[in-house]
């Protein structure tokens, strides 16, 4: 008698086909959050400018958090803001395609995915610096290390 739980050769594994749309999903999303920077990044700097000026009156967090390191991210990701959106459409493009290829069992998919997921954060970090990991930024790191183990742990099912 056939086991209707186990998975069979060369069959999608629910874990690799959940991990997968979620790959694609938070490629959408971040291809829309890179168009969005692009062409709001003037807009971002003048608001985080103005914002300097209304922070004597604002809790201390709140100082910290919109203080010069924000001003300077923001201008940083403004002077900089074509390589950044190039590099994230090589991620989202690397991501999407590594996912359709672990989708069909192909290990290289995986590398692909990988360096996808890599190269625009390493490229955020040598443009602006380490203050774009700063604050709630940080948190935005939770999820490509969460998918990196979550991915490795499908690779025995990849050929």
């Amino acid at each position: 008698m056939e086991n209707i739980f186990e998975e069979k050769k060369d069959q999608l594994p629910q874990m690799l086909n959940v991990l997968t749309i979620l790959t694609f999903v938070g490629s959408g999303l971040t291809l829309l959050m890179s168009i969005l920077n692009y062409f709001n990044a003037e807009k971002s700097y003048k608001q985080t400018l103005e914002a300097q000026s209304k922070l004597q009156d604002s809790p201390a967090f709140v100082q910290k958090m919109m203080g010069p390191e924000m001003l300077e991210l923001t201008r940083l990701s403004l002077e900089n803001k074509l390589p950044l959106f190039l590099f994230n459409l090589i991620g989202v493009a690397l991501c999407a395609f590594g996912a359709v290829e672990m989708r069909k069992l192909k290990k290289q998919g995986f590398a692909l995915w990988l360096t996808g997921e890599l190269v625009p954060i390493f490229v955020s970090y040598i443009i602006i610096g380490a203050s774009v990991f700063n604050g709630l930024a940080a948190l935005g790191l939770i999820f490509p290390l969460a998918f990196i183990v979550l991915y490795a742990t499908q690779l025995k099912k990849m050929h």
